[in-house]
């Protein structure tokens, strides 16, 4: 009997049938962040979402945070993690969310599809905390509306 070892998170998903997507950013800081909680919340149980980068940067920006607090998503556990601490696993969906992601890692084995949703860095926001925080919430509203439009047409199509 040959028996394959995976991860524990890879086990529970197979588990509970959950989809899994892991999403990628250069830094991993603010919009992959962002996206892994939003996916989460959206994904209503039937998805497990993961968030990596290419070049991690070490944290999640204070400002990310205090936007998921706002919207009350979770953020315990948040941490900037490498694209290597996922290697060898398995996705169902890896979506890029920077140009920088999408040409450092064109190919991410073990993924079923790959999608490149670019958008605006809020860390480069330039001006007060509060126009900071604005362009976070936007990048995050677009974050929110591309992953709910995704979801949805799933639900209707009914595949990934």
């Amino acid at each position: 009997m040959n028996f394959v070892f995976t991860t524990t998170s890879r086990k529970r998903a197979l588990s509970e049938n959950k989809k899994r997507v892991l999403i990628l950013c250069t830094g991993n800081s603010c919009r992959s962040q962002m996206a892994e909680v939003i996916w989460n919340d959206l994904g209503e149980g039937r998805w497990e979402a993961f968030s990596a980068g290419s070049d991690p940067s070490g944290y999640v920006h204070p400002m990310a945070i205090e936007l998921l607090k706002e919207f009350e998503l979770p953020t315990e556990g948040l941490t900037s993690k490498s694209i290597t601490e996922f290697d060898g696993q398995e996705f169902d969906l890896v979506v890029t969310v920077c140009d920088n992601a999408k040409t450092a890692c064109p190919v991410f084995p073990g993924a079923s599809r790959v999608l490149h949703w670019p958008f605006e860095d809020p860390n480069d926001a330039e001006g007060s905390d509060e126009d900071k925080m604005k362009v976070f919430r936007s990048v995050a509203d677009l974050i929110r509306g591309r992953i709910g439009a995704y979801l949805a047409k799933l639900k209707d199509d009914d595949c990934v």
